[in-house]
């Protein structure tokens, strides 16, 4: 490289220093933390387009394109083995590579937004007119599930990482949730936006152009991350690195042995409250899939029009997705004083108890039934949105028990998933296979005619999924979080010193 070259990149550098320190001090004036919006705008791309997907993609696949159930099975199989891979090993290469649009987590996420906006949309824009049981539909469902995920795994564990790696104060992590969840609580009212507008996916030519808009504004936020977020050890590394190394030479790391690989694996692995934590937010993440997939279907089916109007069921599952996230923010002075330990396995007792005295007081009562579903959704999504607490700890922990230069956080959410998402496949698989068993590929239109003896019982075996499901789920947890030996991290301000 020629000197004049060498003097426009060093003199490059001061300049986007000066202008990131023009824009925190902009931002400060109103009060706001530069570092922690950056890092919530990825939060909000994110919960606009994952809300929608999760939500719509099941009854826009199983009613819509009507896909068969040997294809959803099939396709769900497979997503699930690619779900459960591709976490470690983006993890892997965020946290080995020499490639910096895979190593630095701004890069990572900057080039991934336009290509986690676009995959997205691959669901919603059907390849042809299927008919029933059309073979494209199970390719189309394959494709966008693998595209979708890959790409969500991509940025979103840039972001994961991201958040161990900004501060290791506890205070300013819970800076990082409260603008996360003021965030999610913007970007999950896309689901409402959408069934407003398109009336419940009835207007699905409406449906279409929202979720274009939804991506367009996704793209745009992540790429604000992108451009204005850091890590501090990237920035003390690249600093380091321009102090010591000569001109000309290359800063990039070596490559790992697979020996060194499967050593910093195993040691994550035998962590006893790493395994506590995974096994724990397996339930949860079935949970999460559960109530995202079927609460549109459960209310249809067992909440009648006459009782609740689609406007009221529209407001019903747009507050599933945004109150989740107020009471997440509610909870700030609680996770100070109580920590997220006792937050988290106090919703497990109340799922448990709620679920009881549904089933208890029977599918007869609607208004009763449609409060469940929502709060049930909300208990189970706000426990979720504090799950980068133990994380980061168990992070902190690794760092300091293995004496590492810096933390494996990539590789720790990456291992995590790895266990975990495959739950994401196993509660749709399970419970359209338990529904098919009393008909519900023949009865899924509500309005349709049906054998009122077969519909009876159709409904029976939903009203029992949606209260035992739970119930059961719950109790589980209860057993798996309970042991957790990470309680107090909220009463030490650093678990080491940044230096």
């Amino acid at each position: 490289m020629s000197s004049r070259a060498r003097t426009h990149d060093t003199s490059g550098k001061p300049a986007r220093g000066s202008r990131r320190a023009g824009r925190m001090k902009a931002l400060s004036r109103f009060g706001v933390h530069p570092d922690a919006l950056a890092y919530s705008m990825t939060t909000l791309g994110a919960g606009m387009m994952n809300s929608i997907f999760s939500f719509y993609y099941v009854k826009l696949f199983l009613n819509k394109y009507k896909i068969s159930e040997a294809a959803f099975h099939q396709s769900q199989v497979i997503y699930m083995i690619w779900n459960a891979v591709n976490d470690p090993l983006f993890g892997y290469l965020q946290d080995n590579s020499s490639v910096p649009c895979c190593s630095r987590r701004r890069l990572a996420i900057l080039y991934g937004a336009p290509f986690y906006a676009l995959s997205f949309l691959l669901a919603w824009f059907p390849w042809r007119a299927y008919a029933a049981g059309d073979w494209l539909s199970g390719v189309h469902l394959l494709v966008a599930l693998c595209a979708f995920d890959g790409m969500l795994t991509f940025v979103l564990l840039s972001q994961c990482a991201l958040f161990a790696e900004m501060s290791s104060e506890h205070h300013s992590r819970l800076k990082l949730i409260k603008y996360s969840q003021v965030a999610s609580l913007v970007g999950s009212s896309s689901v409402l936006v959408c069934g407003l507008a398109s009336g419940n996916m009835d207007d699905f030519p409406a449906f279409q152009a929202v979720t274009v808009l939804v991506a367009l504004l996704a793209c745009g936020c992540m790429l604000y991350t992108g451009l204005h977020s850091q890590s501090r050890y990237e920035a003390r590394q690249g600093s380091k690195a321009e102090q010591e190394a000569p001109q000309g030479s290359s800063s990039s790391p070596p490559g790992l042995s697979l020996t060194s690989i499967c050593s910093m694996t195993w040691q994550i692995l035998t962590q006893r409250d790493f395994q506590r934590f995974v096994t724990m937010n397996f339930f949860q993440v079935f949970m999460v899939a559960f109530c995202n997939n079927f609460t549109m279907i459960f209310t249809e089916h067992l909440v009648p029009r006459d009782a609740l109007p689609p406007l009221a069921k529209s407001l019903m599952y747009g507050a599933g997705f945004i109150c989740p996230q107020m009471v997440v923010l509610g909870s700030q002075r609680l996770l100070r004083t109580v920590g997220y330990y006792r937050l988290i396995l106090l919703t497990f007792y109340l799922e448990v108890g709620a679920a009881g005295v549904m089933l208890l007081l029977g599918p007869q009562h609607y208004y009763i039934l449609a409060l469940f579903l929502t709060t049930n959704m909300v208990l189970v999504q706000a426990a979720f949105s504090l799950f980068n607490l133990p994380l980061a700890d168990i992070i902190d922990a690794d760092l300091q028990s293995n004496k590492r230069s810096s933390p494996l956080s990539s590789m720790v959410f990456g291992t995590n998933a790895l266990f975990t998402k495959p739950a994401q496949s196993l509660a749709p698989m399970l419970i359209v296979n338990t529904l098919n068993q009393f008909g519900y590929e023949t009865l899924k239109d509500v309005g349709a005619a049906a054998d009122l003896s077969s519909l009876q019982a159709l409904h029976s075996t939903m009203f029992y999924l949606v209260c035992l499901v739970p119930m059961c789920v719950a109790a589980m947890q209860i057993a798996a979080w309970t042991p957790f030996s990470i309680r107090d991290s909220h009463t030490v301000d650093a678990k080491y010193i940044e230096t």
